[in-house]
């Protein structure tokens, strides 16, 4: 089992997401967005190559590795309509990134939700085959996250999506169940249950994202908690994997200062740095006691 994190949830810098994984002693960071001085801040499969030259660099003078991409590619920003060539840009940009840190991880999504469901899932499935085909082709393994997407709407759109990408692994989330509509319901729909969501998935599970959340629906969105504070029932599932012989990767992504796709939400620079690495050690805690009650050596 590899323990990482979504660094710039830790801070966008690059120096941030570096100390903040030797801090609590790891050795991998998921990259999604990172900043250099002199550059623009962006996502590690967009940034310009002389960033990227440079992440690499002090990234192997610390003796850190990136456990995967945190890519954009088809994310919930992006619109089945669009040209398709913006996905396959990104595919091909990532591509030879990957190659070059040695990771073996990317992870993808499959667009933002629509409701023209006669129509839409053709051009999902179309899609996300040939992105799940480029990266297999050249030995790397994309994994679908449940977000805002497609794929994410339900666990039967997932399962659905999976069985027409031949190839496609899924990193589940803990916490993203917890704010995302079921559209397998009639309308008004319900939000999703994560351990439903986790229990008809996690044959599929390559990677893990912590996150956890409670809805609140007051304001029809999700309060963003410590792992094991919320409704993302983060220690069963972690228990049921680790009982099913789960030994990949548990990435953090902890929202408890920032939330990536809100930029209504701030903080100062300390204080995201310290909630990742609180949550990084209650995560750590929380595995400990899963391991212990299970009898499972660490």
């Amino acid at each position: 089992m590899i323990l990482t994190g979504i660094g710039d949830e830790a801070g966008a810098k690059l120096d941030a997401q570096i100390n903040a994984t030797k801090e609590l002693g790891w050795k991998y960071i998921e990259m999604r967005v990172v900043e250099l001085d002199g550059f623009p801040k962006g996502n590690l499969h967009d940034i310009p190559d002389k960033a990227f030259d440079i992440v690499a660099g002090k990234l192997q003078d610390n003796g850190l590795g990136v456990y995967a991409f945190g890519s954009a590619i088809a994310n919930w920003a992006k619109k089945i309509t669009d040209p398709f060539d913006i996905t396959a840009c990104e595919v091909k940009r990532c591509i030879p990134r990957m190659q070059k840190l040695g990771t073996k991880y990317v992870r993808i999504m499959s667009y933002k939700p629509g409701d023209e469901e006669a129509v839409i899932p053709r051009e999902v499935f179309k899609r996300i085959r040939e992105v799940t085909n480029m990266f297999v082709d050249n030995g790397l393994t994309p994994v679908h996250e449940n977000c805002m997407n497609y794929g994410g709407m339900s666990w039967q759109h997932g399962l659905d999506l999976l069985d027409k990408c031949p190839g496609l692994k899924w990193v589940f989330d803990t916490g993203n169940p917890v704010f995302n509509a079921d559209r397998s319901k009639a309308k008004p729909w319900p939000r999703q249950d994560a351990w439903e969501f986790w229990e008809n998935i996690r044959d599929h599970v390559a990677h893990i994202h912590v996150k956890d959340a409670t809805y609140v629906p007051a304001k029809n969105d999700c309060d963003y908690n410590y792992p094991g504070e919320g409704q993302g029932h983060v220690r069963a599932i972690l228990k049921d994997a680790f009982q099913r012989g789960y030994d990949a990767g548990i990435s953090i992504e902890p929202h408890v200062a920032v939330v990536f796709h809100d930029a209504t939400v701030k903080a100062d620079d300390k204080h995201v740095f310290d909630s990742y690495v609180k949550f990084g050690r209650q995560l750590e805690k929380m595995i400990g006691e899963i391991k212990a009650e299970l009898k499972i050596r660490p």
